[in-house]
């Protein structure tokens, strides 16, 4: 075979569009030897020779093991399923539970009456509260107007 065509399909078989039968005329060229063979195409050789040996080299047959038994624990299937069947029973009855001491919660905030009898007293309750949530409000912005401060300054930096 010419070194072109065997360089042809090299470059196939690197790019991986190679077939089969074109690996097979690679294998076969490269499992004669050749005295001028090209420094490009004596790179590739040796790998096209060890599939060859590979291939021919026959593996060795093991003996068939002998497994041992198989206990089979009849009993202890049924335990767990019923143990499997009862833990979900548990669970489906807590989680029911659980609803309705929620559902009870619920019913009881929705009937109390309200803490103050006074409207002016509870106005001025929830009055002092609202400042106290503007105070802490106003800190955060503080705290995200120095932020803001803060990005543009690297914004700037980042723009020189």
């Amino acid at each position: 075979m010419e070194y072109n065509k065997v360089r042809e399909l090299l470059e196939r078989y690197w790019e991986g569009e190679s077939s089969l039968e074109d690996e097979v005329l690679l294998r076969s060229f490269f499992a004669v030897d050749h005295s001028d063979l090209p420094a490009d195409l004596l790179e590739a050789q040796p790998m096209f020779r060890y599939f060859t040996e590979e291939a021919n080299r026959e593996l060795p047959v093991l003996p068939e093991l002998e497994l041992p038994p198989v206990i089979k624990m009849r009993s202890l299937d049924h335990w767990m399923k019923y143990a499997a069947i009862f833990l979900i029973a548990v669970g489906l009855g807590y989680a029911g539970r659980q609803f309705q001491l929620k559902q009870h919660r619920m019913d009881m905030v929705l009937a109390q009456k309200d803490t103050y009898d006074d409207p002016q007293k509870a106005f001025a309750v929830t009055q002092k509260a609202l400042q106290l949530l503007a105070k802490n409000l106003n800190k955060g912005t503080t705290k995200v107007q120095k932020l803001s401060y803060f990005n543009e300054a690297t914004e700037k930096i980042k723009a020189d």
